[in-house]
């Protein structure tokens, strides 16, 4: 069952030092120091890909606060780690930080008080305020290099808290395979990946409708979209068709009238197919549109017939597509309406209304729209209150508007079918643990509706490594990018001149100008693979970790970062970019609901990390299967606590009995024929071996079967149920087995029974340990010092012992006769060492046999005197016990 593991198990036996009251406080602190110090966790690079057990580790956003959940998922992790560490495998665990972004942004804004703009010069000596500013208002007003500056300033801050959480928690992270996804190397490979996929035709520009956040000023990618409920109305109003018939339409959005590019209907709409290819007139403005058909529309909706704007949501844009209709926009960046009157307006009145909506934002526009064909008594009937879902940038909080504008896209199967056939595809070379995740990644692809929009209008992150020339006038020409060579990246095209020109050419006729975005943070995060396996760097490491074997991470980014990870490795590697993909769910607070800081009932990791340990706030998140959304249970985390100090206290007692490393059966069995092995001191054995008696051989046996089902369980990614196979047997082992053999372990039958319990002790500890050690490592680490060399996690994960005649479920059969004979003891309200003169056990053929072989195990834990065994149908009953009188028990 015990077994050597890259030179751990040394052949000498360890000196045992049991502390007289071992305890969990202060275990961290001290035992992540020995590994840090001596490498425990260190991935070997002298290897080859069959050794190799790589993890695509989640870096966290640094920037973001701390909560349970990072201390769930993470943990959920490291035992399927440190079982493929345990059993052989050379392990490749990285840990990353995401700290480019708009995270990263926010956080420095509201820490320091201060906000970006790109115009204003370099402050080299620029320090920020001591106390921010309270009204953003009053933030500095930095420039771009020195916002980026206190960008990295406090992302390592942050990162060190992040470090010290996971470290604590107990990852058994290489903590030399750091990376950061905004350092040289992260910004190098996201760059080189990026103009990889603009040479193979796999990125493109173009100019388009984007949804755009008007609060951060920047495009959002369909994958950052979530829908939330708003209030708002239907306003019913009329077109007007050549002869005077009034069309009534109705919208929420007024406001975008004068954007208005076609009425849409169902072509099985009878009430409107005299009407389509026919024009109408629109109210206040005056302008002509045409009634067109389209699938789309919905005869249930409203009075059947829809306004087309360009644009009020993303069906205005499929509209506009396949309609080919004409580009009418009135919103710009900053979410207001433009200020100059569009050319399609031509009428006096229509140019006399638009002046009234001019240069207001959408919701004051929508006011004046209302009330001018409120006005114009054009208004059907009071606006019908509504319940509606509006798209919102995940991390925004005003509701997406759609405009046009210059982005670049990487292709990702939105408009392509066959790629997307080929991404589906690719997600079946990944096994998705648990397996129903799968179908979340297929009906994300199939619901793409447009490529990947990867530019980004901020500051902080990967610089989109293209220039382009001006012309004569100072226009870009956007249709001859120049590229870097690949040796200059990473590379700042608004810092660092165009190759070819001197940075006195920047932004004049004739010379060049910097592409000002950035690429999307998943744009550069989903290359973790390839940035920490050493794409394109290490190509010798790369062979080794790639593709990786796993990828770790929530349900709720499977869309985002999980997609474009496939994305990216379908068109640089022409392979998916993992073997198996761990799917953790949701931490839910006591009500069920999802924890998040807005909700306020977020947990502080730190608090429950110190006030019940880091084994036991592991056990709570180990003991929820993969996939699963969870409760935060403090007695989920009470329970973990009383296992491992239980785990501390039992091996203690099997230790101080006499049980050494010497007395650990061995993968060979030769303790089964070696007389004296597991004795103490220089004590012999008969020759008939040390594993003499039914119940240790049985308790093996069955500690065997826990193994060969906790290793299923492991291989199946099924980590929970290792942990309860594990859990059930321990609490066995230590209520009724280690009662049972108080005597023989003491040398009451002997030296040779002596030498069999002390061998069943020694093997059940040594391998519990093991087993345990993925999901308690300072507990068993702390008892496996007590009494081994090296490191419990760079022994070997536990073997299934061969014992042909052990009987795997005689030590239940005996545990429960003693449980029996003690309830009676109870009920009697005596002490428990009180005599038992007699009594009767009563139990089928089979389980008459296996209490025949533990009876004196279990006469002795009784302290009985005669067990009567009876042989009958029925359960195991226990009856007729006679105690000692009690002035018997006092002379005894």
């Amino acid at each position: 069952m015990a077994q050597a593991n890259q030179g751990t198990d040394t052949p000498t036996t360890a000196p045992i030092n049991v502390p007289d009251k071992p305890v969990l406080e202060g275990l961290e602190a001290a035992l992540t120091q020995r590994w840090l110090n001596e490498g425990t966790y260190k991935f070997d690079p002298q290897t080859t890909r069959e050794q190799v057990y790589s993890i695509d580790t989640p870096p966290p956003t640094a920037s973001g606060s701390l909560h349970v959940g990072h201390m769930f998922s993470y943990t959920q992790t490291d035992a399927l780690a440190r079982y493929q560490r345990m059993s052989g495998k050379n392990v490749f665990y990285p840990m990353g930080w995401d700290d480019n972004g708009l995270p990263t942004e926010r956080r420095v804004q509201n820490f320091y008080g201060v906000r970006c703009d790109p115009a204003i010069p370099y402050n080299a000596d620029y320090r920020p305020p001591a106390v921010p500013a309270k009204n953003q208002r009053d933030f500095d007003v930095v420039s771009r290099r020195n916002f980026i500056e206190l960008c990295e300033e406090l992302a390592v801050e942050d990162e060190k808290v992040f470090e010290n959480l996971f470290q604590t928690l107990g990852l058994s992270v290489d903590w030399n395979l750091t990376y950061r996804t905004i350092d040289d190397n992260s910004r190098a490979v996201s760059q080189r990946a990026f103009l990889a996929n603009l040479t193979a035709g796999d990125a493109y520009m173009a100019e388009a409708p984007t949804l755009w956040d008007v609060t951060f000023r920047t495009a959002v990618a369909q994958a950052e979209l979530e829908d939330r409920e708003v209030a708002g109305a239907y306003y019913r109003y009329p077109f007007f068709t050549e002869d005077g018939e009034k069309i009534y339409i109705e919208t929420t959005r007024p406001e975008l009238l004068a954007a208005c590019a076609a009425l849409v209907a169902n072509p099985d709409d009878e009430r409107y197919q005299p009407l389509f290819g026919k024009k109408v007139t629109s109210p206040l403005f005056g302008v002509e549109v045409e009634v067109k058909a389209h699938h789309l529309a919905r005869a249930d909706k409203g009075s059947g017939i829809a306004m087309v704007c360009t644009f009020g949501d993303l069906t205005d844009v499929t509209w506009w597509r396949e309609l080919q209709l004409p580009t009418r926009a009135i919103v710009g960046r900053d979410g207001r309406i433009i200020g100059e009157t569009p050319e399609w307006i031509t009428t006096e009145a229509g140019r006399e209304a638009f002046e009234a909506i001019s240069g207001k934002t959408v919701f004051s526009a929508k006011e004046s729209v209302v009330k001018l064909l409120s006005e114009a008594d054009l208004l059907d009937g009071e606006p019908k209150k509504i319940m509606h879902p509006v798209n919102f940038y995940e991390k925004g909080d005003k509701p997406l508007e759609v405009v046009t504008s210059r982005q670049w896209y990487i292709r990702n199967g939105g408009r392509d079918e066959d790629r997307r056939e080929r991404l589906i595809a690719r997600g079946h070379e990944i096994e998705f643990h648990p397996a129903f995740m799968r179908s979340r990644y297929e009906n994300w692809i199939s619901g793409l509706n447009g490529d990947w929009l990867v530019s980004r209008q901020r500051f902080f992150g990967v610089p989109i490594p293209v220039w382009y020339p001006l012309d004569a006038d100072g226009n870009p020409q956007y249709d001859a990018p120049i590229l870097p060579a690949d040796e200059q990246l990473p590379v700042d095209p608004a810092a660092d001149a165009a190759p070819g020109y001197e940075e006195a050419q920047r932004d004049v006729p004739g010379g060049f100008t910097g592409d000002a975005d950035i690429l999307d943070t998943w744009a550069t995060s989903c290359l973790t693979p390839q940035i920490v396996g050493g794409w394109s760097r290490d190509e010798e490491l790369f062979a080794k970790v790639f593709p990786f074997d796993l990828r770790p991470q929530g349900h709720d980014i499977i869309r985002t970062w999980l997609f474009s990870s496939a994305v990216r490795a379908d068109a640089l590697q022409n392979t998916a970019p993992w073997k198996h993909a761990a799917i953790s769910g949701w931490i839910l607070d006591p009500e069920r609901k999802k924890m998040s800081k807005s909700k306020g009932n977020v947990v502080v990791p730190t608090d429950i990390l110190e006030e019940f340990g880091s084994d036991a706030v592991r056990y709570w998140a180990t003991s929820a299967k993969l996939g699963a959304d969870t409760a935060y249970e403090i007695a989920q985390m009470k329970i973990g606590r009383r296992l491992a100090i239980k785990l501390l206290n039992a091996s203690k007692f099997v230790l101080n009995l006499g049980a050494t490393e010497n007395s650990v059966v061995s993968g060979d069995l030769s303790v089964l024929t070696n007389p004296g092995v597991g004795l103490p001191n220089t004590e012999k054995a008969p020759a008939s071996g040390a594993l003499t008696n039914p119940l240790d051989r049985a308790v093996l046996a069955q500690l065997s079967d826990v193994v060969q089902q906790a290793t299923k369980a492991f291989e199946n990614y099924d980590y929970a149920r290792a942990l309860q196979i594990t859990e059930s047997f321990f609490w066995q082992f230590t209520d009724d087995y280690v009662e049972l053999i108080k005597d023989r372990a003491y040398g009451a039958s002997g030296p040779t029974e002596q030498a069999s319990v002390l061998a069943a002790l020694a093997t059940s500890l040594d391998t519990l340990l093991r087993l345990f050690a993925p999901f308690l490592p300072f507990a068993t680490e702390e008892v496996w010092s007590w009494w081994r060399s090296g490191s419990v996690h760079r022994a070997a994960w536990p073997s299934a012992l061969e014992i042909s005649d052990g009987d795997t479920t005689m030590l239940a059969t005996v545990g429960t006769a003693l449980s029996g004979i003690r309830k009676a003891k109870s009920e009697a309200k005596v002490k428990q060492r009180t005599e038992v003169l007699s009594a009767t056990i009563t139990a089928s053929e089979r389980l008459t046999a296996q209490l025949r072989a533990g009876l004196g195990d279990l006469k002795a834990a009784s302290n009985a005197r005669e067990l009567t065994l009876k042989a009958a149908n029925g359960e195991l009953t226990v009856s007729a016990v006679e105690l000692a009188p009690a002035e018997e028990v006092q002379k005894a």
